[in-house]
């Protein structure tokens, strides 16, 4: 296993936090970790791939997925980011690892790549304003020696919480002065225990969607919902799909809903990632919280 390349110099045009940068600052501004896939993405299907028949899409892309989706949309909003994660030695790994560096100016000197390990791979369906998703990887072995200061110094770091486990690397981030900032996937055990995401201590704000958000609080409404999570995490952001999102400030009381924009969607992959990073970029510059939804 090996870790190549150096830090990029941040390149974005615009930078959201230039005001309220200091000396002291960290070089980091969000640190994030987890797994790259190589997207290919199918856009202008008529309908659903049929059994036994041969679809044309009229359009189609590729680029690094998975994790990379939100380090991609926080680095072009002009934040400092920096990605730890594994990448296979193969074609697939190879451009999504200079995508990132070289495309995106995202900081891999925390990540790695993993001899004879082949890159996750998912191949992205998107039709009547949805997407079918087909992934195919194996999880990465662990480094063979300790990557340098991981997680680093930052002003944030986004998370993805898993019921029943604590990450080591949330806490000493938090600890360190990072805002941890979380969402959460969906729970394959059906428990729906908010007690259960031990790390959900650590964050200032937990950005799940409706439904997991309404599951999480065993409540009927997405509003009532973000209410409920507002009592154990200071900020509360649930994500409405189509209808935009809803955020309750548990320290000040404040509310926020902001409708989504209206557009056609090509392609709806990734989706909630850029919306993370917006909201992520909007409270390190300290915007108002609707803007923030915005």
């Amino acid at each position: 296993m090996s870790s190549k390349g150096k830090s990029q110099e941040h390149s974005a045009d615009v930078d959201p936090l230039g005001a309220l940068r200091a000396p002291e600052d960290p070089d980091c501004d969000v640190y994030l970790t987890g797994t790259v896939f190589l997207d290919i993405i199918f856009t202008g299907l008529a309908s659903a791939p049929v059994r036994g028949t041969e679809s044309w899409a009229r359009g189609m892309g590729s680029s690094p997925g998975g994790i990379a989706n939100m380090a991609s949309a926080l680095a072009r909003l002009g934040l400092r980011t920096s990605l730890a994660a594994a990448f296979g030695d193969d074609h697939y790994g190879e451009y999504c690892w200079d995508a990132l560096e070289q495309g995106e100016g995202i900081d891999l000197s925390r990540s790695r790549t993993v001899p004879g390990w082949h890159s996750p791979v998912t191949v992205s369906m998107a039709y009547e304003g949805e997407r079918t998703m087909v992934s195919h990887g194996h999880e990465a072995p662990p480094p063979e020696r300790a990557l340098p200061e991981c997680p680093p110094r930052s002003r944030a770091a986004v998370a993805a919480l898993t019921p029943g486990r604590s990450d080591e690397w949330i806490a000493h981030a938090a600890h360190h002065g990072a805002r941890i900032f979380a969402d959460v996937g969906w729970d394959d055990t059906g428990r729906w225990d908010l007690a259960g995401l031990v790390d959900l201590a650590h964050c200032e704000a937990f950005l799940p969607n409706a439904e997991e958000a309404m599951r999480y609080t065993r409540t009927e409404c997405p509003k009532a919902a973000a209410h409920k999570l507002a009592e154990v995490v200071p900020l509360a952001v649930v994500t409405l799909g189509s209808e935009g999102a809803y955020a309750v400030d548990g320290a000040s009381g404040e509310s926020a809903e902001v409708p989504a924009i209206a557009v056609e969607a090509l392609d709806p992959t990734g989706a909630g990632d850029v919306f993370v990073a917006g909201f992520v970029t909007g409270t390190l510059a300290g915007w108002p919280l609707a803007d923030r939804l915005a």
